[in-house]
């Protein structure tokens, strides 16, 4: 590192960043209930002087769109968008969600889910990971660049909703018109550069069933029963696509196009054979398939289950595409900007940077597909901490991300000093 490189570094004010991070982090904003958040971050754009542009979605108007997805039915919602530095230079897009999901039953709990509380060399809180603390964190790397070197070209930042449940606030974000050179998502990848990121679809499927008094159960045919008949094929169908799409990204995971069933409501009454089971999943689409292609081999699926059964051949379920649907996305780990998170993290750490392909959907395809802007994942934490009670980041995680961030922003947009 150069001696400016160095004084970015020594300029990351970590201390006002843990504290931004936990006013945000004790800020509400799941459920589609994300506006409070996004005035705290607009407000806070401005604050370190950066143009800021706000402003109402048309969710309406959004709908239209063919790659829209949302599964809450929002009333309104804001979009937020910082930008720095000069538009005749190169650009990049540091893009990351503000909601979160719900922090579910506080008693699973061993810290308060919406304080973040710094323990073990963690910070825990409902959104650390997932991903207020690296979003925070990529603004005080810009910040440190901003304050102690003049951009030859343009940083865009993006505080986006709506990606929990489908992506809204970053399609909206590149539908306004921002665009770049390149892009980085700052969600958790553990440090890795994840130049893939799988897709996936939520269904729902209704299996039927007939109803009669348990105490003839024999006389009729429990739903529950043929639920279980339905998901023992979909596992067959998760084995035989995750044995069919390869990737060496991917190599470390048994399953990374998982189908997964989330919620499962069946039968009215303990004395009754169950009427109907409804349930609720997800597909994982892989890395360059088609969303169209992964919903017909599931449907295909289950026609091929009911056509072994005597019961579901002649009472068939039903498969709806409800909630989100993410298109999965990928750019060449030979991208300039996969090499330049890559040789910013070596020079940070001392350590080679890896590639991974990353198996949760994100916002990283609107970024590609529709601001055509090629674009990664870098980020700290481990998703697997993400959506469960105590979920945390590494400070250690957090910090070098923040410091490979600086880098990669002054290498790749330039600079003067």
């Amino acid at each position: 590192m150069n001696p400016a490189e160095k004084r970015v570094l020594e300029a990351i004010d970590f201390d006002a960043m843990y504290d931004f991070i936990e006013e945000i982090i004790a800020t509400p904003s799941f459920g589609g209930e994300e506006s409070k958040a996004q005035l705290i971050m607009a407000a806070k754009l401005e604050e370190l002087g950066l143009t800021v542009d706000q402003w109402e979605i048309d969710f309406t108007e959004l709908r239209k769109h063919p790659d829209f997805s949302m599964s809450y039915e929002r009333e309104e919602g804001l979009g937020v968008v910082g930008i720095t530095g000069l538009d005749n230079g190169k650009s990049i897009i540091l893009c990351g969600h503000i909601d979160t999901v719900a922090p579910g039953d506080i008693e699973n709990w061993d810290t308060i889910p919406l304080k973040a509380t710094l323990k073990d060399g963690k910070l825990y809180g409902r959104g650390t990971t997932d991903m207020k603390a690296a979003l925070i964190g990529a603004l005080y790397a810009l910040k440190a660049v901003k304050d102690t070197v003049k951009l030859k070209g343009k940083v865009i930042f993006e505080s986006v909703i709506g990606e929990e449940d489908g992506g809204c606030g970053a399609l909206a974000t590149c539908l306004r018109g921002y665009k770049a050179d390149a892009g980085i998502v700052m969600e958790p990848s553990e440090t890795k550069v994840a130049p893939e990121v799988a897709g996936a679809m939520s269904f729902k499927i209704i299996v039927p069933g007939k109803p009669v008094h348990a105490c003839v159960k024999d006389e009729g045919i429990s739903a529950i029963e043929k639920f279980i008949v339905v998901y023992n094929g979909l596992m067959e169908l998760e084995k035989e696509r995750n044995k069919r799409f390869t990737d060496p990204l991917y190599n470390r995971y048994e399953s990374p196009y998982a189908i997964s069933i989330g919620t499962v409501h069946g039968g009215e009454w303990p004395g009754t054979v169950a009427e109907s089971v409804v349930f609720e999943g997800r597909i994982g689409v892989a890395v360059g398939e088609k969303e169209e292609s992964a919903r017909r081999e599931l449907e295909e699926k289950i026609d091929e289950i009911a056509d072994g059964d005597p019961w579901l051949s002649e009472h068939r379920p039903k498969v709806e595409w409800v909630g989100y649907s993410f298109a999965s996305s990928m750019v060449s780990v030979d991208h300039p900007i996969v090499q330049a998170i890559g040789k910013a993290y070596r020079d940070v750490t001392g350590k080679e940077p890896m590639h991974e392909g990353m198996t949760y959907a994100s916002d990283v395809r609107h970024l590609i597909k529709v601001a055509e802007t090629p674009t990664t994942v870098f980020g700290p934490g481990d998703v697997r901490v993400a959506h469960g009670a105590n979920e945390y980041v590494p400070i250690d995680e957090l910090e070098t991300v923040v410091k490979t961030l600086a880098l990669t922003i002054m290498r790749f947009v330039g600079y003067e000093e």
